[in-house]
């Protein structure tokens, strides 16, 4: 059988490659973003109750109105705006179900849409797959600030779409209100809607305060905003996340989102539902949890020749090897799998053209233990790689 491949160049991601590196190499995982410890039990007991109670058939296309309504309380709390759960909220299959339908849903054939690297690796082929080419801006380590003038320059006519991530996986660096106002202004009078991924919106460091689109006037009329319960409730593999915008979006969003899942997993969202209006404050300590996984890690590492660069938010860390190697990330990633039994994350792949760089990306979602013995094989690789040189 022949057939042109849509997606030619596009391989198997670099998370999948280094999660099957890691087993086969009996290597402690902390690269992939999955946390190692369990939920909420009254989040279980809840599933186990729904489940009791029937509600095992279809959910209605666009969530369950009970998850629907606690979502736009919760948002309501964070982002000072009321948004109506009928019209402005769609339940979807994690967020990247929400940031796929969203791209197809205002990417045509002959579209740009703008996107910074590091970038998530599901941004480009959805707009591939949406008959668009990506405009692939860099963000220059260790800093990875926007350069707001570049983005002025890149837009044209053909430019309907901006993604920003924050806070920015794998950069681990958050956007601030500056930043906000001035994608505002670069947008202003023009055909361009902006997908906002904020599946991190809570995992903000020292005092921090997340600056959503949602909470600001100008963008949140012209944006898609996706968030997961998956990072909120530790809860990765129930893929459950959502979208919120305009109605006019969200009519466009819904028609692509019916013909791709349809429907998501119902039980899971009247379990959701039932915790959050149990207990509506349950997101509000994720900075502080993170926070001290974060310190925890990087102080076990500072000094070791794998430094860590300040993570802003998200449930990363990077770590410069560069006082150890000069080796290509991918290659010393693949080496710290075989020989110190870690697997990281390298950022070359989420780059079209990466720089030079040194640097990997650890995930802090894992228990104290985990991440004690990480730090401990990492730092008895380096000081033996040190001993070596």
């Amino acid at each position: 059988m022949r057939f042109t491949s849509k997606l030619p160049d596009v391989g198997t991601t670099i998370f999948t490659v280094m999660s099957r590196r890691a087993l086969e190499e009996g290597a402690l995982n902390i690269g992939q973003g999955f946390p190692d410890y369990p939920i909420d039990p009254r989040l279980a007991a809840c599933l186990v109750d729904v489940v009791g109670a029937g509600h095992n058939q279809y959910a209605p296309m666009e969530g369950v109105v009970e998850l629907r309504e606690q979502i736009s309380a919760k948002l309501h709390t964070c982002y000072g705006h009321r948004f109506d759960p009928h019209t402005e909220i769609t339940v979807t299959c994690g967020g990247t179900e929400a940031l796929y339908d969203a791209i197809q849903a205002v990417v045509g054939p002959g579209d740009e849409a703008i996107i910074f690297d590091p970038a998530y690796d599901a941004y480009e082929p959805a707009v591939r797959l949406a008959g668009g080419r990506c405009i692939r801006i860099p963000l220059a380590p260790p800093a990875f600030r926007f350069d707001w003038d570049r983005v002025r320059q890149s837009l044209s006519d053909r430019t309907r779409l901006i993604i920003i991530n924050s806070p920015q996986n794998p950069s681990c660096t958050v956007a601030d209100r500056g930043d906000l106002d001035a994608l505002a202004v670069l947008i202003r009078d023009r055909p361009i809607t902006v997908l906002a991924d904020e599946v991190y919106e809570h995992v903000l460091f020292d005092g921090r305060r997340h600056a959503s689109v949602l909470a600001h006037p100008e963008l949140r009329q012209c944006s898609y905003a996706v968030f997961s319960f998956g990072k909120t409730l530790h809860a990765t593999g129930w893929r459950t996340g959502y979208c919120v915008a305009p109605p006019l979006l969200t009519r466009e969003l819904r028609k692509v989102h019916q013909f791709n899942t349809f429907s998501i997993v119902s039980p899971l969202q009247y379990a959701i539902a039932r915790y959050l209006a149990q207990y509506p404050d349950a997101w509000v300590g994720l900075a502080a949890f993170f926070q001290a996984k974060r310190d925890l890690l990087a102080g076990r590492l500072r000094g070791s020749g794998f430094e860590p660069i300040p993570a802003a938010g998200s449930y990363f860390q990077l770590v410069d090897y560069g006082a150890l190697s000069g080796d290509a990330d991918m290659d010393f990633a693949d080496r710290l799998i075989r020989e110190a039994k870690v697997a990281t994350i390298p950022l070359s792949p989420f780059y079209a053209a990466p720089p030079r760089m040194t640097l990997l990306r650890l995930c802090i979602a894992k228990n104290d233990s985990t991440l004690e013995a990480a730090a401990a094989r990492l730092c008895e690789f380096a000081a033996a790689s040190r001993k070596n040189r």
